[in-house]
């Protein structure tokens, strides 16, 4: 069974039919060929990007390292800077009251 279908698995004839008619009371007979075509065409795109993103994966995952390139050695240690004390703007406890 594809992933595509696995949704439509518990829907009837009689479901089916429900649907299509409150589709077409919601939106009428002259609008529905041009939401079904708006629908295919959103899909489509769907489709054509996935696969890109797919082949993509599938082109960097098969790309290796040529034999006489190796990898790029890491930086040597920086020395850093001792982190500078924050000076204190308020007491560590409010003064007392009297």
């Amino acid at each position: 069974m594809s992933l595509s279908a696995a949704f439509i698995e518990g829907i009837g004839g009689p479901e089916l039919v429900l649907i299509m008619f409150v589709a077409l009371l919601l939106f009428g007979a002259d609008k529905l060929p041009g939401l079904a075509r708006g629908v295919g065409k959103a899909l489509r795109e769907v489709k054509k990007a996935t696969s890109g993103v797919e082949e993509e994966i599938k082109r960097a995952m098969e790309e290796e390292l040529p034999a006489n390139k190796t990898l790029p050695k890491p930086p040597a240690s920086v020395p850093q800077n001792p982190p500078t004390p924050i000076p204190d703007r308020f007491p560590p406890y409010p003064p007392a009251m009297e």
